[in-house]
């Protein structure tokens, strides 16, 4: 079984998360790939993000109904940080036999020699770098390319202006934005 781990704020989720998971599923072979909301991320406490249970719920809506595709809440249900490595290890206690592929953005990789028990974390998982242009990555880090521009930030701040969303996320996402009145003071 081959699992690809795709952790990140998803405030909100968009199409470029969704389109570069689909091609690490097919590029890495992976039997599936699970989206891992973080409740607080470490790196990113310089804003208030959207509520940790309505981003597993717009990851849920995103990904209905993609076969594969699946959310684990186990970051929101933890207290505190986020911390990947506490996060995989107990993917690793529920899945002993599993290969898992941690999926990060190419945003990450100026931070990852600073994540909580990096060098734990890295024999537990093969890091694979996602990314929406070209990049230099590390030797050794397979990485999934797709030239998309679409972004997280792109999309509240366009929210904040009143400007549309339309065709940078999924409809179910857009009206749970809406219907929650998010992003419109960023």
């Amino acid at each position: 079984m081959k699992i690809g781990l795709y952790g990140g704020s998803f405030d909100p989720i968009h199409h470029g998360h969704l389109i570069l998971a689909r091609a690490a599923k097919e590029q890495l072979g992976l039997d599936r790939v699970v989206f891992i909301p973080a409740a607080i991320s470490p790196f990113k406490q310089n804003r208030i993000p959207a509520p940790a249970g309505l981003r597993c719920e717009m990851v849920r809506a995103a990904i209905a109904d993609e076969a594969g595709f699946e959310c684990c809440d186990i970051e929101v249900l933890r207290p505190g940080p986020s911390y990947s490595i506490d996060t995989i290890r107990q993917i690793r206690d529920d899945e002993p036999q599993a290969e898992l592929y941690y999926l990060i953005g190419d945003d990450i990789l100026p931070t990852l020699d600073a994540w909580h028990e990096i060098g734990d974390l890295r024999k537990l998982v093969a890091f694979v770098v996602m990314t929406r242009e070209a990049i230099c990555t590390p030797p050794g880090m397979p990485v999934v390319q797709r030239r998309i521009d679409i972004s997280s930030t792109d999309i509240r701040n366009r929210i904040a202006c009143g400007r549309s969303i339309r065709y940078l996320l999924p409809m179910s996402v857009s009206h749970l934005i809406e219907q929650n009145s998010l992003y419109l003071n960023e």
